[in-house]
């Protein structure tokens, strides 16, 4: 554990200092992958994330400089961070810091877009520095706690996404050391993020969440660039972030390394729109499809730990989701969509999908099997026993799910996957569009205008 009292002002100046030639390559390659995937998510829920209308809506109603992605309408800064955040995470297909769990980039991309639109003379090149910086962020903040967030009933997601997401805007609008510190602080006082969030399984605040993130870091850097100040430490003082909502003063993960490895390189990208502790039980469903008929089947048990039971309990409400929402969070009907369907997509979760008599009666022979030694370090693990009408046995276990960078999504998997979400989109973009899209944002100039990205997303329809 640190014993100093630097923490904060050590990450404030790393950020501040940062520049793009001092990326690595493989980091600078990594974050655009991360923006290509969370654009295509925030496209594909324009679409289909009817939980972020009103605040769309909300946003809509006060012109600005900021684009509402896929729509029209523009916004404030803040405003259009917390429409287009409300947005990031819908779908529940963003990218995921397994180790932590985190969704580091769920908040920030949207947060940085819509300042990207408001500041014109801002490069790519400095998007891409605060992006790599507020990723790494969020990724450190997530496992440097000495005890785990939610012991304290905290929801670490947003938690770490709201101080990243502050320090990260508040890099990208120029600021400097003092500065950034200064809007972490603000951030701090703008969230709590309570594990209400994932205890209601019908709330819709679970999918929208990181709008009210993305818009709080945005305000809090431009308070901070107004002139406003928060605390010195921010994360380390006697009642900062830390102490507060992990228990005590960081691990040394925090700082270990930092601006030499950069931990949004490590993201894992999903191949299924669900909650990611559900894609090793998809991932083993899928492979033990061919052996199996869903017809014979008269039990399955899942393998779980702690972080996956709040996706199989309570067993009779998870086996019949009301909402795709629910359904995106239930491992007994992911299970069963994927063995009768043989895929997971984001028709899955149409309402005449989830409401699927077939699918109910097979998710209801879907039972837990708790594994006492797993920890929260198997969040992306998971196993099948499929028992069927004849006694036989058949099983599979992922010890890491797929998209994992042990077991990763490439290039050309992630432009699939944004020419899919892309054509869900509430303005849909034809295949060759949205594939030119992909490709310019893996290969956008880091010299051009950071916000001349965001005309590439505003209001492009199928012709």
């Amino acid at each position: 554990m640190f014993c100093g009292k630097a923490i904060s002002a050590t990450i404030a100046t790393h950020l501040a200092g940062l520049t793009h030639d001092a990326l690595p390559a493989a980091t600078r390659h990594a974050t655009r992958r991360a923006l290509l995937d969370a654009v295509g998510v925030t496209l594909g829920a324009t679409g289909l994330g009817e939980d972020a209308a009103p605040y769309r809506s909300h946003a809509a109603a006060v012109p600005g400089p900021s684009r509402l992605i896929g729509f029209e309408a523009t916004s404030t800064p803040a405003l259009a961070a917390l429409a287009n955040g409300a947005l990031a995470h819908q779908l529940d297909f963003g990218d995921t810091f397994d180790a932590g769990p985190a969704h580091p980039n769920a908040a920030l991309v949207p947060a940085l877009l819509a300042l990207a639109d408001a500041r014109p003379e801002a490069t790519f090149g400095q998007f891409l520095v605060a992006m790599a910086a507020g990723s790494d962020l969020a990724c450190r903040l997530s496992i440097a706690a000495p005890r785990p967030y939610e012991d304290g009933g905290w929801y670490p997601p947003p938690l770490v996404n709201l101080i990243a997401g502050a320090a990260a805007c508040a890099r990208f609008i120029g600021l400097g050391a003092d500065g950034i510190r200064h809007a972490m602080g603000s951030a701090l006082l703008q969230g709590s993020f309570p594990s209400e969030i994932k205890y209601d399984s019908a709330s819709p605040i679970r999918g929208v969440r990181e709008g009210l993130v993305a818009r709080a870091a945005v305000e809090a850097a431009l308070l901070a660039e107004a002139g406003a100040k928060a605390f010195a430490e921010p994360l380390e003082g006697r009642a900062g972030f830390f102490p507060v909502y992990g228990g005590g003063a960081p691990r040394d993960v925090l700082i270990e390394g930092l601006g030499e490895r950069f931990l949004g390189d490590v993201v894992s990208f999903k191949p299924w729109p669900a909650c990611r502790g559900t894609h090793p039980y998809i991932e083993a469903a899928l492979a033990l499809r061919d052996r199996v008929d869903p017809a014979r089947i008269v039990r399955i048990e899942a393998e779980t730990g702690p972080i996956q039971e709040m996706l199989i309990r309570p067993q009779p409400i998870k086996a019949a989701p009301t909402r795709a929402i629910e359904a995106k969070f239930s491992i007994p009907f992911t299970v069963a969509a994927a063995l009768i369907d043989g895929a997971v997509t984001l028709d899955s979760f149409a309402a005449a999908r989830v409401a699927d008599p077939e699918t109910r009666a097979l998710a209801d022979k879907v039972v837990e099997r708790r594994n006492p030694d797993w920890t929260r370090t198997e969040a992306a693990s998971g196993s099948l026993a499929i028992t069927l009408d004849d006694g036989t046995l058949v099983t599979h276990r992922v010890m890491q799910a797929a998209g994992h960078p042990d077991r990763p999504m490439d290039d050309e998997s992630l432009v699939a996957k944004f020419v899919d979400c892309a054509a869900h989109a509430a303005r849909p973009i034809d295949a060759a569009s949205a594939r030119t899209i992909a490709l310019t944002i893996l290969d956008f100039p880091v010299d051009s205008s950071a916000g001349a990205l965001t005309h590439h997303l505003a209001c492009t329809a199928e012709t």
